[in-house]
């Protein structure tokens, strides 16, 4: 891609009337436009964004051997009365249509899924299955708020598993929490397991999964130096106690949640009458699990954990391109001319050996214009050419997270990324 070319350029204006750093940065660097409160339109470098941090969700998930369905997002009426859930949901957004019958918009997909395997598992033989989707989910929040962490419209990926027994859900569950972890390594996020109630899923204990940073909305109680955190709703200890785990001092912070699991019983399974047969030919209901990780909330979770003073700073295995390859403009028309050759050349070898490459292509802008814009977008790498490197046939490499830029021939530039 070239920057001349780039649909939903960077804008030199900064949002700073917005209420969260995601917004302010995501919407002034091109990644995301507003339509209305909650609602946004994903542009082209923010899509990128969302479609990797969705393949990493994918390609961990597989590995669980889950399976990736796709479920509707218009939900029928009559199945939310069978869970009881109809009139106690109150993010709900519900559908009156022209045949006089109603529909909600898929806040969440139980209702679904839980009929579904009931059509497929009949037997001990088809069990533990487990599925999952990415898709979009709708919410009537009050207050739509934080940018795109908390959206009317927004991306998820929920899974969904089923089991014979207690004993095999509580395996799989402990195997999600290590799925997540490493999805979470992936993506340069330091992330809290946190304790928390089940809320209207289930009497049972849940967990969630915390980016702790002051954008939070949630208050939690985490140690120190382990691993141990509860949500402050159902803490029985304060700020300043002694940790259960390890005795260190537990600290009250804030933390966007980003990810929970529910152990969900028979709540789902015995509300649609789903039932197998079991090895001596009994009727028996099998267990539940719900686990979702929110997919545009991971997106602006890592700015709000990882920028500075000029901008986002990605994470390389979700930077929109790998390469951010700048040409500076020479005051020299023949030494301009001859910088935009090599950099094409660059450009063009980059992409033969399958690097993804975005060049900010201008003629006749500044170098800290140029520079400016590169930091705002926060690539994690950039390849620079300049009047300056040419003479001594070398371009600087610099790593957005690093201060130093590094210098190297340009016959030696793709062995060093």
């Amino acid at each position: 891609m070239k920057y001349t070319k780039l649909f939903g350029k960077p804008s030199k204006n900064k949002f700073r009337d917005l209420e969260s750093i995601n917004a302010e940065l995501l919407i002034q660097g091109g990644f995301i436009h507003q339509e209305m409160a909650g609602v946004y339109t994903w542009l082209p470098l923010g899509l990128k964004v969302l479609k990797k941090v969705e393949n990493i969700i994918r390609e961990e998930l597989n590995k669980l051997e889950a399976q990736e369905i796709l479920m509707p997002a218009l939900q029928s009426k009559e199945k939310w009365l069978i869970s009881g859930r109809w009139d106690n949901v109150d993010v709900l957004f519900k559908l009156p249509s022209q045949t006089d019958k109603e529909y909600a918009l898929g806040a969440t997909h139980e209702e679904i899924v839980t009929p579904l395997i009931a059509e497929y598992v009949k037997s001990y033989k088809d069990l533990p299955v487990a599925v999952y989707q990415i898709q979009t989910k709708f919410r009537d929040e009050l207050r739509a708020k934080s940018g795109i962490l908390r959206g009317r419209e927004f991306g998820m990926n929920d899974l969904y598993s089923f089991h014979r027994n207690q004993e095999d859900f509580d395996a799989y569950y402990k195997k999600v929490q290590e799925a997540y972890f490493k999805i979470f390594a992936r993506l340069n996020l330091d992330v809290k397991m946190v304790e928390a109630s089940g809320g209207d899923f289930t009497k049972k204990y849940s967990h969630e999964f915390h980016v702790l940073t002051s954008a939070g909305e949630d208050d939690i109680l985490a140690c120190e130096n382990c691993s141990f955190a509860q949500n402050i709703e159902i803490a029985s200890l304060k700020d300043g106690d002694k940790c259960p785990k390890c005795g260190s001092v537990l600290r009250i912070a804030k933390g966007v949640e980003v990810a929970n699991i529910f152990d969900l019983n028979t709540k789902f399974t015995d509300a649609f009458k789903v039932k197998y047969t079991d090895q001596d030919g009994s009727l028996k209901v099998p267990l539940m699990g719900c686990y979702g990780i929110g997919t545009t909330r991971l997106v602006g979770a890592i700015v709000e954990s990882s920028h500075d003073e000029k901008g986002i700073i990605w994470p390389r295995e979700v930077s929109p391109y790998d390469i951010h390859l700048i040409s500076l403009a020479s005051r020299d028309e023949k030494i301009n001319n001859d910088i935009l050759q090599k950099t094409d050349n660059l450009y063009q070898e980059l992409i033969a050996r399958g690097y993804s490459v975005f060049w900010d292509d201008r003629n006749k802008i500044s170098a800290g214009e140029k520079l400016k814009v590169a930091d705002l977008l926060g690539f994690s790498t950039r390849i620079l050419l300049s009047e300056k490197t040419l003479v001594k046939n070398k371009v600087e490499l610099i790593k957005r997270n690093e201060i130093n830029a590094k210098m190297f021939d340009i016959s030696q530039i793709i062995d060093n990324l």
